[in-house]
């Protein structure tokens, strides 16, 4: 039997089949290959452009701040590093999608198209919420400096509220951007911030309920009493030395005494005529 000639043209018939395949092969792979090389070299230069770029906002930020004399918003080293990386791998996806067409990969390049048609409105979405970013955090230096007659800790609350409303508007909008359906998120934020300003307007309307009463009390009292008189109040006797904006100071023989003014309007008051200026 003559097997091994049979085996000896098979053998050759596969390898002149293999090599004519790679022989066509190459020409894509080298373009792929070349392409690929291309785009890790223009994504670095493009990371570096991107690193000097924001390097460049970051100084022009300064000089602004300086120049309005406001609070400096500063583009930090870690920003700046994602920024880069972002850019550089954008870039080498355009290239990976070139490379797999030239090789022919059909399924995974039309896979990368789709990823790549839907990366202009992803990268809209980002730059918007990086924006918000910015934005929120210049708000909140602009409110920390602010000549406002209020304590650094009611400062410090205010801007905290203040960057978290407009980060929120940001990230809103951006996921708007880039398709998501953020209505019930719209929804839910409107029913969370109208239960907190509920809330914050009843605990002001019953911590500010003593101030009310004061305040419509020292106006009665303005109307039926003058400095200089001499009144009894519960316990109290004295003369009156100054009407506030919500109390009465009396000079009393053991000394001044500050009563609230509303309790002239809920215990009796008696005027002592001959014992003060009216005597």
């Amino acid at each position: 039997m003559d097997i091994y000639p049979d085996w000896s043209t098979a053998l050759r018939g596969v390898f002149s089949q293999l090599t004519e395949r790679l022989v066509h092969f190459m020409p894509n792979l080298l373009g792929a290959l070349a392409l690929l090389l291309a785009g890790w070299i223009t994504a670095r230069l493009l990371r570096s452009v991107t690193i000097r770029l924001a390097h460049l906002l970051d100084g022009v930020l300064a000089r602004f701040s300086r120049a309005r004399d406001v609070p400096r918003a500063k583009v930090s080293p870690a920003s700046t590093r994602i920024l880069g990386s972002i850019v550089f791998w954008v870039v080498m996806l355009f290239f990976v999608t070139a490379a797999t067409q030239v090789l022919g990969l059909d399924a995974f390049s039309t896979w990368l198209n789709r990823v790549v048609i839907y990366l202009p409105t992803l990268i809209a979405g980002a730059l918007i919420v990086i924006a918000g970013l910015l934005v929120s955090s210049l708000a909140r230096d602009l409110v920390l400096a602010a000549p406002v007659l209020t304590t650094p800790g009611q400062r410090g609350a205010l801007a905290r509220m203040v960057q978290l409303a407009i980060l929120a508007a940001a990230l809103l909008i951006g996921a708007e951007q880039i398709g998501l359906d953020v209505t019930f998120l719209v929804i839910l934020a409107t029913v969370v911030t109208a239960t907190l300003l509920g809330g914050v307007a009843l605990a002001v309307s019953l911590g500010a309920r003593t101030l009310v009463s004061n305040l419509i009390g020292a106006q009665y009292l303005r109307q039926s009493y003058r400095v200089g008189q001499t009144v009894r109040i519960g316990a109290y006797q004295g003369t009156i030395l100054d009407l506030t904006a919500t109390s009465v100071v009396l000079e009393t023989p053991e000394g001044r005494v500050t009563l609230p003014a509303k309790v002239f309007n809920e215990e009796p008051t008696l005027l002592l005529i001959g014992r003060g200026a009216d005597g």
